[in-house]
C-alpha cells in the first residue's frame, strides 16, 4: 500500500499545499485515509520556495526550545541548512552503527512522499547524522555512537535560492488538525528570524576560566607514544588535548558560529545539538565525503606548519612544510590509507597533485581524491570504510584507537569524528569534526589533536595543539 502511495503524482494537487492552509489539511487527510492499517507510516515531504532568510537566524529562533537540530554552512559553496525537529530518529552504539543508520536512511526513504517546490535541486529530505569517535562512547558521553534524525523542518539556502522543506510522519492514528496547526505555529516563529545574523564583537578585555590541567600530561603522552613508535608498536598516532573554558552566564553560541563563518569562510560551519541542552559546534576544514551525482571526493588533510604575518613569512612557512620528510610521511599515511580502503569498497579512486590548504591560522598538506561512484554502494558504506582515519587516529587504526583510550583521560564524543547529512537522492556530504567544542551551558570543552609520528618534540606538538585552538577559543569571547 505504501508503494502506491509513493507513486501518487506530485501533480494530483494544482496548488502546492504549504500555500494554502485548507488544502494542506485535505491533502493529508488523503493521504492518512490511503493507509490499510495501524502500523502503516509514511513521510509526507512538503517543499515551498521562501523568501531570503538566514538559517543561522533560524536556529537563534529555535534554539531556546532545546529542539534535536542540525546547523551547517559552507561558505564557498554558498550553501546553509538548518534543520530541527524529528519525524523520524535512530540512535545506535556499536561496530555495526554504520549499517544499522544506512538500513535506517533506506527504509525511511522509501516511505517518503515528496510534494510542492522539490523541483528545486537543493530541496529535497535530507537525513541527518553524527558519530561519536568511538562506536560505544562512555555512558556519560553526551553522544552517543550515532545519532540519525529525519527532520520536520529544514530551512535551506543554497546561493540567492532558499526554501522550506517540512517532513511529516503520518499514520491512521495522527491528528492531522493538531499536525496543521504545529505548522502553522512553526512558520511563523520562522517568519520572526531577522534576514541575516552578523558577528557581535565580545566586551571582554581578556579570556578567563580557561583551564588546562593536562599540558603536562600531553607532553608525557608523545614521549610514551614516541617510545611505541620506535618499538614499531605503531607508527603514527593522533593525541588529542582538551581544556575547559566557563563563563558566568551560557555561552552564546548562535555568535559563535557568526564568528566561525566570518573569519574561516574556507571551512565547513556547523553544530548540532543532543536535544538535552548540549551543543557542539566548529569549523571544520575536512572534507571525509562528498557524493553528488555519483561523483565522490574525499580529502587527505595532515601535516601542519602556521600562517604567516606577511607574505614573505608566510611562503617561508610553507616552503618549510612542502619540504619537511616529517610531515609528508604523516600525510602519506593518510593518502595510503584512504586510497587502499576506497580500492577495498571496488572504487578507481584517482588523487590531484600534493597541494597546500591555507586557512586563516594554520596550512595544511592537502591531496584532493576523486572517484566515481557505482550507484549501488550507499554514503554509509564508504563512512564506515574511512573512519576512523590516520589523520584523526593513527596506523594501523586497530591498535591506536586502543592506544588512544589509554592515553586520553577524556571521552572524544563527536571530536574527530563524522558529521553530515545523505539526501534523499543519496547525495552526500560528511566532515570530520575538528576545530570543535562540546558546549553545556557555561562551559566549553574544547578539542584539538597532532598526529605524532618518528621525529615528532613534544614541544613543537604541544604548540601545534594550541595554535590549532585559537580559532574555537577566538569563536567564544
Amino acid at each position: 500500500m505504501i508503494q502506491s502511495l509513493l507513486t501518487m503524482p506530485v501533480s494530483q494537487t494544482s496548488v502546492n499545499p504549504l500555500n494554502n492552509e485548507k488544502e494542506l489539511y485535505h491533502y493529508l487527510v488523503s493521504c492518512q485515509n490511503k493507509l490499510n492499517n495501524q502500523q502503516e507510516e509514511i513521510y509526507v515531504s512538503l517543499a515551498k520556495k521562501i523568501d531570503p532568510i538566514d538559517p543561522l537566524a533560524v536556529l537563534k529562533v529555535i534554539a531556546p526550545n532545546q529542539p534535536l537540530y542540525f546547523y551547517w554552512e559552507n561558505c564557498r559553496k554558498e550553501e546553509a541548512i538548518t534543520s530541527y525537529g524529528v519525524a523520524n530518529h535512530l540512535i545506535v552504539n556499536g561496530k555495526d552503527r554504520f549499517v544499522k543508520i544506512q538500513q535506517f536512511i533506506q527504509e525511511n526513504t522509501e516511505k517518503i512522499i515528496k510534494v510542492g517546490d522539490h523541483n528545486l535541486s537543493y530541496s529535497t529530505p535530507h537525513f541527518y547524522c553524527s558519530f561519536s569517535f568511538l562506536d560505544t562512547p562512555n555512558p556519560d558521553s553526551p553522544f552517543p555512537g550515532g545519532t540519525v534524525f529525519l527532520p520536520q523542518f529544514q530551512v535551506m539556502r543554497k546561493k540567492n535560492n532558499h526554501a522550506l522543506i517540512i517532513n511529516l510522519a503520518i499514520t491512521k492514528e495522527t491528528n492531522i488538525e493538531l499536525i496543521c496547526e504545529q505548522i502553522q505555529y512553526q512558520i511563523n516563529l520562522i517568519s520572526q528570524a531577522p534576514t541575516t545574523i552578523t558577528y557581535r564583537k565580545s566586551k571582554l578585555t581578556e579570556i578567563p576560566g580557561i583551564e588546562d590541567k593536562n599540558a603536562l600530561t600531553f607532553k608525557k603522552s608523545v614521549i610514551s607514544a614516541l617510545k611505541s613508535i620506535a618499538a614499531k608498536k605503531f607508527s603514527k598516532i593522533v593525541l588529542a588535548h582538551s581544556i575547559n573554558v566557563t563563563l558566568p552566564k551560557p555561552f552564546d553560541y548562535i555568535n559563535s558560529l557568526a564568528y566561525l563563518r566570518k573569519n574561516h569562510p574556507d571551512c565547513y560551519i556547523f553544530s548540532t545539538s543532543n536535544g538535552k541542552g548540549k551543543q557542539f559546534i566548529g569549523a571544520s576544514p575536512e572534507r571525509l565525503i562528498s557524493i553528488h551525482k555519483q561523483q565522490f571526493v574525499t580529502d587527505s588533510l595532515a601535516g601542519s606548519a602556521p600562517r604567516g604575518k606577511n607574505l614573505s613569512e608566510d611562503t617561508y612557512f610553507a616552503k618549510k612544510l612542502l619540504r619537511s620528510e616529517k610531515e609528508k610521511r604523516e600525510h602519506q599515511a593518510v593518502t595510503d590509507f584512504i586510497l587502499q580502503r576506497l580500492w577495498q569498497l571496488g572504487l578507481q579512486p584517482q588523487q590531484a597533485p600534493l597541494q597546500l590548504l591555507k586557512l586563516s591560522n594554520i596550512q595544511h598538506l592537502w591531496t584532493p581524491i576523486y572517484s566515481p561512484l557505482n550507484a549501488n554502494i550507499h554514503p554509509l558504506e564508504i563512512l564506515a570504510q574511512l573512519h576512523p582515519t590516520p589523520a584523526v587516529a593513527g596506523v594501523p587504526t586497530e591498535i591506536v584507537c586502543q592506544e588512544i583510550s589509554r592515553y586520553e583521560s577524556f571521552d572524544r564524543s563527536l571530536y574527530s569524528a563524522p558529521i553530515g547529512w545523505v539526501d534523499y537522492q543519496g547525495n552526500s556530504e560528511f566532515i570530520v569534526g575538528i576545530r570543535s567544542a562540546l558546549i553545556d551551558k557555561n562551559v566549553a570543552t574544547i578539542y584539538a589533536g597532532a598526529g605524532i609520528v618518528a621525529g615528532s618534540e613534544p614541544q613543537k606538538e604541544f604548540e601545534e595543539i594550541q595554535l590549532k585552538l585559537q580559532s574555537l577559543l577566538k569563536a567564544l569571547f
